[in-house]
């Protein structure tokens, strides 16, 4: 189904069936797009590293993954809350892929609400992780600007743009070091940066790319750096 297609095929779907869940399509009755036995057995994060999000079994709980503690990365913190399975990832494809605004806005709202109270009030500016410009023209579509953008209006926090410098090859199939290898010197920000920020993507895999950007941040000027997403790529799916 083409891109044009699936958005008109999202756009009737949210006209014809106001008050629907986005996944079962059972009546709502609270003003989000999900009914709450669909939105209890979504895919969450849970237990995670508290650095990096990384999924972790029950008895690591609230421990340092081995990667984090070998290697600890740039940013102070990662908040992911839901792995990228299933529907999660089905809305992720729509939405980066397809540009869907209706998957755009449900990613939307399940990571407002994955985020605790805490971490919403905690950074003076968001940093969308960038495409390089000839893919964002491939494409027709900067899904982390998209999300961060919005979430920046909903939190009421300003917008900081990094730039990439180099269009890296695909991350697709590396392993954690090449992908740092392939990101070294990517981004670049102008100085000046508030001391807080919290970069912004869809999903995070190994967290390579948000280690290059955290370190072209703090270079910039950021003195403490979260990485926020929507979804967190399982152990074994990078």
């Amino acid at each position: 189904m083409s891109t044009l297609v699936r958005n008109k095929v999202d756009g009737w779907l949210a006209q014809a069936l106001p008050g629907r869940c986005v996944f079962c399509l059972a009546a709502l009755p609270s003003e989000h797009p999900w009914c709450e036995a669909c939105f209890t057995e979504l895919p969450w994060n849970l237990p995670a590293c508290p650095v990096c999000a990384e999924p972790q079994p029950g008895a690591a709980r609230g421990r340092r993954c081995g990667h984090c503690l070998r290697r600890p990365p740039a940013f102070d913190r990662a908040w992911v809350p839901l792995y990228y399975d299933a529907e999660v990832a089905s809305l992720v494809q729509r939405f980066k892929f397809d540009a869907s605004p209706r998957a755009g806005r449900v990613l939307l709202e399940l990571m407002v609400v994955g985020l605790p109270p805490a971490a919403r009030s905690w950074p003076e500016a968001l940093v969308p992780v960038p495409l390089h410009p000839r893919r964002a023209r491939e494409r027709g579509f900067d899904q982390a600007r998209w999300l961060a953008a919005r979430l920046g209006r909903e939190l009421g926090r300003p917008l900081a743009r990094a730039q990439r410098e180099r269009d890296t090859r695909t991350q697709r199939g590396l392993d954690r070091g090449e992908r740092r290898r392939n990101l070294r010197g990517a981004f670049r920000l102008p100085a000046g940066l508030p001391r807080r920020v919290a970069l912004v993507d869809d999903v995070m895999t190994t967290g390579a790319t948000f280690d290059t950007l955290a370190m072209a941040c703090r270079q910039a000027g950021a003195e403490e750096v979260q990485a926020w997403a929507v979804a967190r790529t399982p152990p074994g799916r990078h």
